[in-house]
């Protein structure tokens, strides 16, 4: 009866961190507005997810902003949507659908496996919270800077190219630039966003007996 309480608050935690990426991934509170840029903060949930609920939960969270992102290149497609959406894939099927579907899916679901991980080492080897939280934070916001836009480096440098009007070897600049632009700061931004959520959400779940939090220890 213990075990079968424990998986429903389980899910039950699971599904309202879903809510939270559904509900970043489809309003402003999505992004936060920097001097040069604007940084996604759809991750933060997912990420925070794997530390209070395990790398499982990070992975579902991970695959519900993947699903969102998906769909939103879809309905409302932009200059790269190609790269996120197997119904706007320009390299044929099933080829380029399972390109966009890794990239807009695959690379999400990562953002949880990694920051759950990496949480549970922090765990065994007890590293401070105030230390472990935000490096957590930061690692998981650049699995999905580095990942997505490795992904489309790799496995659509071409349509890339044609996309933003530019030479072929000129892509790797661009995705160099990216990743320094964007996704730096937007690991900044979730390193702090992170520390300062996870600090109090760690406490409570442990509490509950939940997850991941179930065997945090704060190093003294």
């Amino acid at each position: 009866m213990k075990t079968k309480k424990h998986d429903t608050r389980w899910m039950v935690s699971v599904a309202l961190m879903a809510a939270i990426v559904i509900v970043l991934a489809n309003t402003p509170l999505g992004m936060i507005q920097l001097p040069i840029i604007k940084a996604t903060t759809v991750h933060i949930p997912v990420i925070l997810g794997a530390i209070l609920l395990g790398p499982g939960a990070g992975a579902i969270l991970g695959a519900v902003f993947g699903i969102c992102s998906l769909v939103s290149n879809t309905m409302a497609p932009t200059l790269l949507s190609f790269a996120f959406s197997p119904f706007l894939s320009t390299t044929g099927i099933p080829g380029g659908a399972l390109k966009a579907i890794w990239i807009s899916v695959g690379c999400r679901i990562l953002i949880g496996v990694v920051a759950g991980w990496l949480w549970v080492l922090f765990t065994k080897i007890k590293l401070n919270q105030f230390i472990a939280l935000p490096i957590v934070g930061f690692v998981g916001s650049m699995v999905n800077t580095v990942t997505v836009m490795g992904s489309i480096y790799f496995l659509f440098a071409q349509q890339y190219a044609e996309a933003k009007e530019v030479a072929l070897t000129a892509v790797f600049g661009l995705v160099m630039g990216t990743v320094t632009a964007s996704g730096i700061p937007e690991a900044i931004a979730a390193a702090i966003l992170v520390l300062a959520l996870g600090k109090v959400l760690v406490v409570v779940f442990r509490k509950m007996n939940l997850g991941g939090a179930v065997n945090v220890e704060s190093a003294k």
